[in-house]
């Protein structure tokens, strides 16, 4: 599982064998959230979401935003495309 990035204290994760359309886990503190890159350029949106509570997503969504882009590289480094 590998860590792509760290972000506010949570850990961002591409799986090596997942499913299209891109997207990241955001993973600490017992939750973990889905976002969707919407790649190339943005911008993530929610997908799923075990714990987190709403100010929070507003402020991972926030802050994952400029990020977008290099994690659709990494992404289709991974899987090949986007």
């Amino acid at each position: 599982m590998p860590t792509v990035l760290r972000l506010a204290g949570l850990r961002i994760v591409i799986y090596p064998n997942d499913h299209r359309p891109a997207h990241v886990h955001l993973i600490g503190s017992g939750k973990e959230a889905i976002f969707e890159l919407n790649c190339p350029e943005g911008p993530a949106s929610l997908r799923e979401n075990f714990g987190f509570a709403r100010h929070e997503l507003n402020a991972i969504q926030k802050a994952l935003g400029e990020h977008v882009p290099p994690l659709c590289r990494v992404w289709e480094g991974i899987h090949g495309y986007a």
